[in-house]
C-alpha cells in the first residue's frame, strides 16, 4: 500500500464538472494498492497516518495531530501511485492491485477511517474520472508506503 498524504487547507473532488467531495484543512490520500496488500495492511497505515503530529503547535513545530486541529481527510483512490516507468515511454501499471480486489479494499478503507476517526471522512468514486483539486499548506507531502511500517 502506498498513501501520498498532503496536509491541506482545503480539497476537493469534482466528478462530470460538480463537486462529489470536499474538505477543509485536513489531509488528503492518495491511496494505492498492490497485491499483498490486505485490510491488515490498510489498517496499519491508517493507524499511522492518524497518529502523525504534521500540523504546527503554537511555537511553529509540526506536534498537533489531525485530531487536535479538528481536520478533515479526503482520501481517494488512486491505482497510478503503482506505476512503473523503467522501460519505454508508457507507465506500466501491472504493479498495482486488481481493481476488483482494490474496490473492495479501498471500500473496508474508508469504512475503517470511518470507525477510527471522528471528524469528516470524504472520499472520491473508484475508478471515476475525478478532478482532484487541492491547497497544498506547506507545502507538506509525505509518501508512505506500508513495508516501510
Amino acid at each position: 500500500m502506498r498513501v501520498v498524504l498532503q496536509v491541506v487547507t482545503k480539497a476537493s473532488v469534482e466528478i462530470e464538472g460538480r463537486v462529489f467531495s470536499e474538505i477543509g484543512k485536513g489531509f488528503l490520500l492518495l491511496v494505492g494498492f498492490c497485491e499483498g496488500d490486505t485490510l491488515v495492511t490498510s489498517k496499519k497505515m491508517i493507524d499511522k497516518i492518524l497518529s502523525l503530529r504534521l500540523f504546527p503547535d503554537e511555537n511553529g513545530k509540526t506536534n498537533l495531530s489531525l485530531d487536535d486541529v479538528k481536520g478533515e481527510i479526503l482520501c481517494v483512490s488512486q491505482f497510478t501511485l503503482y506505476g512503473n516507468v523503467k522501460k519505454g515511454r508508457r507507465p506500466s501499471f501491472i504493479d498495482a492491485l486488481n481493481a476488483e480486489s482494490a474496490r473492495e479494499l479501498y471500500h473496508e478503507t474508508i469504512l475503517y477511517l470511518e470507525e477510527q476517526y471522528s471528524g469528516k471522512v470524504a472520499q472520491g468514486i473508484f475508478q471515476a474520472d475525478m478532478k482532484v483539486k487541492l491547497v497544498n499548506d506547506g507545502p507538506f507531502t509525505l509518501i508512505i508506503n506500508s513495508e516501510d511500517l
